[in-house]
């Protein structure tokens, strides 16, 4: 029997307490190699993409099980989400299907939850200036989770649509104990910030190198695919720069463009973020250091997150079960 669980459900379990909970989970079974995790695979059509996630991870126990999520920029225009997703998770022993689930809110919170695990593992303690470089879901979710960890009271935002860099400000303030307001180019929002935020589809560099004062800490959420890339090769070279895992990062992550044109290679690697983590490598070290972290989102997030929603769901009566396969014994 498979637990069918529906976005509406899901929302009723997710929060950002959860989902940091299980990123810091994922990313320290990562630093200690207990993953199984080849990278993902990219099927490309008209308007956007489709990416196949599998892998598994041991926790309490072993996990497994795969992700599909597309990427349509276009979408908003048709009034859908730009991303959207769905999980199955498997018992690894038997290969019976335990949960069928949309993934396009895990998904979301994941994806935020990486930044701010990030941000409490990279930037200074003391940290209380962001510049926000883009105003979609994502730029929500990464302030949802930075909020957590960090005493953030000015949050500066970019956005190539006026319109929408507006309504975010005043979702924030009304959200946040911040003062927020909109910059007319993206060098008035991160100049001088202790951490930034991209969050965009930018296939060019949005920030130059000169603008980033010592001490920054910048988690760039944006490029997720060859080609994409929101910061100055110049700034990449000369932050620390963390990974959420170098296999994907080089073909797909924001140092893909570096390392295609002999920029940037391994040996300019500071650590995964996993071995940060998991207390293997060291993260920030000096308060003037420029750190990085590049995130292209693991399926071993989703799997955490997933499988937590999926217990809590059980535990509250959520969800629907289906039995697929008729005539199978009961579990």
């Amino acid at each position: 029997m498979s637990l069918i669980l529906t976005g509406a459900e899901i929302l009723q379990i997710l929060d950002m307490d959860l989902a940091l909970k299980a990123a810091e989970d994922a990313f320290r079974a990562h630093g200690e190699g207990r993953v199984n995790m080849p990278p993902k695979s990219y099927l490309q059509v008209a308007r956007g993409d489709f990416r196949a996630m599998y892998g598994s991870l041991t926790l309490e126990k072993e996990i497994c099980g795969l992700k599909w999520v597309n990427v349509h920029p276009d979408n908003p225009q048709r009034g859908l989400p730009t991303v959207m997703a769905k999980i199955i998770l498997n018992d690894p022993e038997t290969a019976l299907e335990l949960t069928d689930m949309d993934g396009t809110y895990i998904t979301n919170y994941r994806t935020g939850a990486a930044g701010g695990l990030a941000a409490r593992y990279l930037s200074r303690p003391e940290s209380s200036s962001l510049g926000l470089i883009g105003a979609g879901v994502q730029a929500r979710m990464q302030m949802a989770a930075i909020m957590k960890v960090r005493p953030i009271r000015q949050i500066v935002i970019y956005n190539r649509t006026l319109a929408r860099a507006q309504a975010l400000r005043e979702e924030l303030s009304s959200r946040y104990d911040a003062t927020v307001t909109v910059a007319d180019n993206p060098q008035e929002a991160v100049a001088g910030k202790d951490i930034v935020i991209t969050a965009t589809a930018s296939t060019a560099p949005l920030i130059k190198a000169e603008w980033i004062i010592p001490g920054t800490h910048i988690t760039a959420i944006g490029a997720d695919a060859a080609g994409k890339q929101e910061l100055d090769p110049d700034l990449v070279s000369k932050a620390k720069v963390f990974v959420d895992d170098w296999a994907q990062a080089q073909h797909s992550g924001e140092i893909n463009v570096a390392v295609a044109v002999g920029r940037f290679r391994l040996d300019h690697l500071s650590a995964t973020l996993g071995e940060v983590v998991a207390g293997k490598k060291p993260g920030r070290v000096d308060s003037q250091e420029i750190t990085l972290f590049d995130s292209t989102g693991l399926v071993i997030q989703d799997l955490a997150l997933g499988t937590a929603v999926y217990q809590l769901a059980q535990e509250r009566g959520l969800g629907e079960y289906k039995e697929f396969i008729p005539g199978l014994p009961p579990k």
